[in-house]
């Protein structure tokens, strides 16, 4: 898992990668058959990553391009010849005591059991509008109110970390301002009382709050290959009073596919 700092990052958008009619057949074959197991799979709009790399002036620059939920399917295809991590935004929620948000996934989604900050996939823009830092932003926002209830303005969320896994996958995390803890449980209860009134499951069926990576453990289930090592992180700029910074001694790789 690597962690670099967000607040110097750059969006450009890339043509839909091209599918052999072999491999198009095999994405839909193999989409066919996750909706089957899950219905609530929808093929809906993403943005996802092509590439992530380091320009000296600039930063980070992302390289991302249009595509549907299908397409996540190819990472999982033996001998697909094209794969597409994902791109999403997740938002780090501290509490007063300087612990983080966490929620669990719920049972209906493609992910149940697993423990994750809120956030979610990362959905393009219309046809000729750019997607950039801000847009990142409201979209994190956004999912942080889906999911918890908390309706925390954009502009108050700040760039915190850019993680990119062993699969390629890159999250764009940004930094909310500390919420009492009284004031959290009551957003998420209101929201979960609203959902359940429709017939609904929230996306989260549990949160909770860890200090440090060692509280994982006592959650159960499952967690993101990112949170250890955000909250290790987190950790370490709550010990010595700073919110941002460097995340990591080593630079991205001038050329590096978000599938590498």
């Amino acid at each position: 898992m690597d962690l670099f700092a967000a607040d110097r990052l750059r969006l450009v958008e890339a043509l839909p990668p091209q599918l052999s009619p072999e491999d198009r057949r095999a994405m839909d074959d193999a989409w066919d058959t996750a909706v089957r197991a899950n219905p609530a799979l929808f093929d809906g709009p993403v943005a996802g990553c092509m590439g992530l790399e380091h320009d000296a002036r600039d930063g980070l620059v992302l390289t991302w391009v249009r595509a549907t939920y299908r397409f996540y399917v190819l990472r999982k295809l033996p001998g697909a010849t094209v794969r597409l991590p994902s791109l999403f935004v997740a938002v780090v929620q501290p509490v007063d005591d300087g612990r983080l948000l966490v929620g669990r996934m719920a049972s209906w989604t493609t992910a149940p059991g697993r423990w994750q900050l809120p956030g979610g996939s990362v959905e393009p823009p219309p046809d000729g509008a750019s997607l950039d830092l801000a847009a990142l932003r409201h979209h994190a926002a956004r999912e942080l109110a889906e999911e918890t209830g908390a309706d925390t303005p954009a502009d108050d969320l700040t760039p915190w970390q850019v993680t990119r896994g062993a699969n390629g996958s890159v999250g764009v995390l940004f930094q909310a301002p500390p919420r009492p803890v009284p004031w959290l449980h009551e957003r998420f209860a209101a929201l979960a009382s609203t959902e359940h009134a429709l017939g609904r499951v929230p996306e989260l069926d549990r949160l909770a709050l860890v200090r440090s990576h060692t509280d994982l453990t006592g959650l159960g289930g499952t967690q993101v290959s990112y949170l250890e090592p955000v909250l290790r992180r987190h950790g370490r700029f709550r010990l010595t009073g700073r919110t941002g910074g460097p995340a990591t001694g080593r630079g991205v790789p001038r050329s590096r596919p978000c599938g590498g």
